[in-house]
């Protein structure tokens, strides 16, 4: 009996298409047993692959870990394993800039899995009981925001990806030079009108991951609103929970819709595993069309396969959650993901986050964050 062992994160979508798409994989392949542990979503994007590789063969990771990885070693370069025709397919379909995220290197370190970015959803029941609409523009959010309705995740790591996703909408992508993460008139505009919103929240959504944002909206009847967080299209699924979110593209500013920082999981191959050759199978099966739109989805999964997310079938049981929602993937900004951004990623959340519950000189939190950038770029030459 060959026995492989995968590490995924604490959710419904993180977990149940693991074990699943695992299980079919097994009867499939009768020799083959693959048992999954979960960690929590921080975990998830702090936890370093390196040292979980060593313990695991197979490990969802979010994708700022791929260039540590590549360089480390502690993942196989899956494109050196898989075939072209594979590859291609992956490529083809990829959803956004899914598949581009994991490639370094002119390597592809893990297949992209899952597919996210934040995107707006909304209790329907609520709006309409306030004789109120989703909002199309940024106006709309803030006046929509004024009425105690709106709520974001306000975690360091969730503020920091919405930052980028302010300077993006503004017409700056960040990280454009290594001598500043943003200038400092899109910056300063950037971290304003973040603020301006921000005062307009409940200051538990500090404390909240995007998760914990959409319990929050479906197991008490406050939040009708949620302008950008990483999409779950769970909570679009009839049953799912106490009350059903509908998912939409982000709002216009400035006639144009906002662009997000992109999200998802890929699935990778740790390099210490001593069934390398079975580990590749099954992620050759869990990324695969077919299964990407059926089992896997079909257990709670958000795929990472672009023929899933125009399928027919798996928009009607989620209220078109991806269809709605692909334009926002497809226009997304992708993050660094050089040897040492984690470190900047791990840090830059916090100013930004207590600038925006605290106030203070955007001019010192940008001069703040340019040394942490600083110091990152420093990681990546060790």
């Amino acid at each position: 009996m060959i026995k492989l062992k995968g590490i995924t994160w604490n959710h419904t979508r993180g977990l149940l298409p693991m074990v699943a798409t695992s299980q079919r994989f097994t009867e499939l392949h009768p020799e083959v047993e693959i048992s999954w542990e979960k960690r929590s979503l921080q975990e998830f994007a702090d936890a370093s692959i390196e040292d979980l590789a060593k313990r695991f063969d197979l490990l969802v990771i979010d994708h700022p870990w791929t260039g540590f990885g590549a360089q480390t070693k502690a993942i196989l370069p899956l494109s050196d394993y898989l075939s072209n025709e594979y590859i291609k397919d992956q490529e083809i379909n990829t959803v956004g800039k899914s598949y581009g995220s994991y490639v370094f290197h002119d390597k592809l370190w893990a297949l992209p899995i899952d597919a996210a970015t934040p995107v707006a959803s909304a209790r329907l029941d609520l709006l309409e009981k306030n004789n109120l609409e989703v909002p199309k523009t940024y106006d709309d959010l803030l006046a929509l925001a004024k009425k105690g309705l709106v709520a974001f995740a306000g975690i360091p790591v969730d503020v920091l990806m919405s930052f980028y996703m302010f300077c993006c909408s503004l017409g700056e992508a960040p990280f454009l030079s290594e001598e500043k993460v943003i200038s400092e008139t899109t910056g300063k505009k950037a971290l304003q009108m973040f603020r301006e919103l921000a005062q307009l929240i409940d200051p538990a959504n500090f404390n909240r991951n995007p998760i914990q944002v959409y319990e929050a909206m479906v197991n008490s009847d406050e939040i009708a609103y949620c302008p950008f967080a990483y999409g779950y299209s769970n909570y679009s699924r009839e049953g799912y929970s106490r009350k059903l979110l509908h998912f939409y593209d982000l709002v216009c500013l400035n006639d144009n819709p906002m662009i997000s920082s992109l999200g998802g999981t890929g699935l990778a191959v740790s390099s210490f595993s001593e069934h390398i050759e079975t580990a590749i199978k099954y992620a050759e099966f869990t990324c695969s069309s077919q299964v990407q739109q059926n089992i896997y989805t079909d257990n709670g999964g958000q795929p990472g396969h672009l023929q899933a997310w125009k399928s027919e079938r798996i928009n009607g049981v989620t209220h078109d959650y991806f269809k709605n929602t692909l334009p926002a993937l497809e226009r997304a900004f992708l993050r660094p993901r050089y040897y040492g951004h984690m470190y900047f990623q791990d840090h830059a959340g916090d100013v930004v986050r207590n600038y925006l519950m605290n106030g203070g000189d955007e001019l010192k939190v940008l001069e703040e964050m340019n040394g942490l950038y600083a110091e990152s770029l420093k990681i990546q030459t060790v």
